[in-house]
């Protein structure tokens, strides 16, 4: 049956039978890691008990040309965006059309697109600021340019597309054809070997045929333009060639036929967000549309997220500086037992960690893209750290906001504004920042994902030591091999320049956190070390011990950047250097001792009493534990939503349509 659009139409497909095991699941996931490390990796040194400072001071910076275009645009940006009225997108739960145009004559939608393209050719610095800018305007806002542009067709075509589909796709992107990335399903996740979605190569090699369903699709219900992962068949090629196929992506026109958007999702924030379920019947696509090679499909995805993931940490660093603004005026106003509330130690605190961990947001944002700008490291661990984060901190800032302000912090704006206060909306911020912690990789999937690259060094030295599959000779040669590897690197690891207490002097009150932080560094490599001893093939299995671990580095990441943003601005900023400093000062003190604690819980833990509760209570030994309640929930669908038998209507609608 072919799809028209707009019109009626009825789906009887069945779900796709993709039964995938462990050990399959994680094949397909480490087929689709880049496997070499070509160029330096600043937190990957700092697993491995290498604090490589060099690499990140000086602060990389932006060359003039690039700054002023940058420069620019955000001012244009500012004056632009100051008739959008973020009350509207809350209260309609959409974004307005005038708004979309606003943004299309801007060039927004064009931001990171090359000039030669029709893009404005920012720098991804100047991309994050102004994503920063729209996002504390509304939220929804930014999630809709950085979904375009991040994750949807402009990253993918321009880092891996051919000249042809650059010139066919990227300058209509950035006129403001919205696009989306399609990857998530009904029951599949982070574990994409399971994709039940496929695309079939017609007989004659000139299409692919696309049927399954997507779910979460992110710009999805007014995109015109989008990637889709899909797995195509293994098939022989019209000389006879067998090929293996795998998953691949595809860019595809939103309103061709066979496709549908069934329902536009609703969540607890970012309600101006178009997010949707699109399922696709026969739907064709022409060969030269699929981007990269058969197979490819997971390395792109990967590699687009790799630099994509910034656009969060901007985004919080962000909402730190409203909160911290806030904070900062509320705390002044309000007077509780003769004196302001933010005088009070209690709240004061609550003030200093908003303040310390808000600069240590936008460090790690500033750092993490001139990197990447910079092209001269890989920074896949960076973005990734940057985004594990920015995404945990920025929701306990919004949290403490919210207890500073009180009952008015939990009021939404509107009931404020109704009876005559200002209107503050921290309760929408506390929702709009949650679902940080989940997309583009939760803080459970980040955890894994960084101790995989982490340890990577370790998993090359061990080899069969690090395979549960391997038969016991394989393990002792591997065992041989390795000990080559850890004669050499565990000796490394006893001294360092930490412990001079000279060392790093020209960074005055600092000198003394950049000794912690190489410290800390040997300090780590060592614990990862004796956790692989311990565990071996078993490693994987400790994801708490492995997330704990994760996030020690994160905190000297932030430590780093911190300090490598107060010299950069002792030269580029000397009015404010100084406050800088005791912003600095602040994190890195209250990062030392959150890291002692992590440090202490990797081996001092509930971890084996915790594994034991939670296989019992999936077990259904505690359902007694359960009762006295009502669960409403109950009869009302099924846990993970079948491919649709029923009638369903087409709820796409592209704006200005």
């Amino acid at each position: 049956m072919t799809l028209n659009r707009g019109t009626v139409v009825s789906l009887d497909e069945k779900p796709v039978n993709n039964p995938i095991d462990e050990k399959a699941a994680r094949q397909v996931a480490e087929a689709a890691r880049e496997q070499k490390w070509e160029r330096p990796s600043f937190a990957k040194g700092l697993y491995m008990g290498d604090f490589d400072w060099e690499l990140i001071h000086p602060h990389p910076q932006q060359d003039h040309e690039t700054a002023a275009r940058g420069a620019k645009f955000m001012q244009k940006l500012r004056e632009a965006i100051k008739s959008i009225d973020p009350a509207v997108i809350e209260r309609e739960a959409r974004i307005p059309d005038a708004d979309i145009k606003i943004l299309r004559e801007l060039g927004a939608f064009g931001m990171k697109i090359p000039v030669e393209y029709g893009g404005l050719g920012l720098s991804l610095a100047d991309y994050g600021r102004a994503l920063m800018l729209v996002g504390t305007l509304n939220p929804s806002l930014g999630a809709l340019l950085s979904a375009h542009q991040s994750i949807g067709v402009p990253e993918p075509v321009k880092m891996f597309g051919t000249e042809e589909q650059k010139r066919k796709f990227l300058p209509r992107c950035a006129q403001g054809a919205i696009s989306a990335f399609l990857l998530t399903e009904n029951d599949v996740g982070s574990d994409p070997a399971r994709l039940g979605t496929t695309a079939t190569l017609s007989d004659d090699g000139k299409s692919y045929t696309i049927n399954g369903a997507k779910l979460w699709t992110t710009n999805g219900v007014v995109a015109e333009l989008l990637v889709v992962m899909a797995a195509v068949p293994p098939h022989e090629s019209g000389d006879g060639t067998k090929t293996r196929g795998g998953i691949s992506a595809f860019v595809v026109e939103a309103d061709s036929p066979g496709i549908i958007v069934e329902n536009r999702n609703a969540f607890m924030g970012l309600r101006g967000i178009e997010n949707g379920v699109t399922r696709f019947h026969d739907v064709s696509v022409p060969i030269e549309n699929r981007l990269g090679k058969e197979g490819a499909g997971l390395k792109i995805a990967l590699s687009t997220l790799n630099t994509g993931r910034l656009s969060i940490p901007a985004m919080c660093a962000g909402a730190g500086k409203w909160s911290l603004k806030i904070a900062r005026e509320w705390s002044n106003a309000r007077v509780q037992w003769g004196k302001p509330v933010g005088k009070h130690e209690a709240v004061g605190k609550k003030i200093a960690y908003i303040a310390a961990s808000t600069f240590a947001l936008e460090s790690v944002f500033e750092l993490s893209a001139a990197l990447a700008d910079a092209g001269m490291k890989d920074v896949r661990i960076e973005a990734a750290l940057a985004k594990l984060f920015s995404s945990e901190v920025s929701c306990k800032i919004a949290d403490e906001l919210l207890q500073i302000r009180g009952g008015r912090g939990y009021e939404t704006a509107q009931s404020l504004h109704a009876r005559g206060e200002r209107a503050v909306p921290v309760e929408q911020l506390v929702r709009d920042l949650r679902i940080n912690r989940i997309f583009e990789g939760s803080t459970e999937i980040m955890h894994l994902l960084i101790a995989r690259e982490a340890v990577d060094a370790h998993l090359k030295a061990a080899g069969d030591l690090a395979n549960k599959d391997a038969d016991l000779q394989a393990k002792a040669k591997a065992a041989l091999g390795a000990s080559g590897f850890y004669a050499k690197w565990l000796p490394t690891l006893a001294l360092g320049s930490g412990l001079l207490p000279n060392s790093y002097s020209d960074h005055g009150h600092l000198a003394k956190y950049l000794r912690f932080i190489e410290r800390a560094s040997r300090r780590l490599a060592r614990h990862t070390f004796a956790g692989m001893a311990t565990w071996q093939a078993g490693m994987e299995n400790h994801q708490a011990f492995l997330g704990r671990v994760v996030d020690v580095g994160a905190e000297l990441f932030a430590m780093a950047a911190c300090i490598s943003r107060v010299e950069l601005m002792r030269t580029q900023d000397p009015k404010n250097a100084a406050s800088a400093e005791l912003l600095a000062l602040a994190f890195c003190e209250q990062s030392e001792h959150r890291c002692e604690t992590l440090f202490k819980d990797l081996w001092a833990n509930s971890d084996k009493t915790d594994r034991k509760l939670s296989k019992k209570v999936l077990a259904g030994d505690f359902q007694w534990l359960e009762a006295g309640i009502i669960d409403n929930s109950e009869g009302t669908g099924e846990w993970i939503a079948p491919w649709s038998s029923e009638t369903l209507e087409d709820k796409r609608h592209p704006y200005g349509s």
